[in-house]
């Protein structure tokens, strides 16, 4: 469950910034995604986001991405450090 407001990642070029923040309980997953090759690569981006969130257990959370050209590895890496801050973990 995430407790607060948290992010993880740049704007630099083929990075992703990830910010999440608490959702009521069993409000389900607000994803707002922005990507300058969205036209591309938009549904795998949010494939791997959802998926990443799931093994986290994230059922309710707002998410909201940049993303600048980021590899798979990339965006679950910036994802599972932005949940693991909003849940108070180091």
């Amino acid at each position: 469950m995430i407790k607060q407001r948290a992010c993880a990642g740049t704007l630099e070029s083929s990075d992703i910034y990830v910010e999440v923040a608490p959702a009521a309980a069993g409000s389900g997953l607000a994803l707002d995604i922005t990507s300058v090759v969205f036209a591309q690569f938009g549904e795998e981006i949010e494939r791997v986001i959802r998926e990443t969130l799931q093994d986290l257990e994230i059922a309710d959370a707002d998410v909201r991405v940049s993303d600048r050209g980021a590899v798979d590895c990339t965006i679950r890496a910036r994802v599972e450090t932005a949940v693991r801050r909003g849940k108070g973990e180091e």
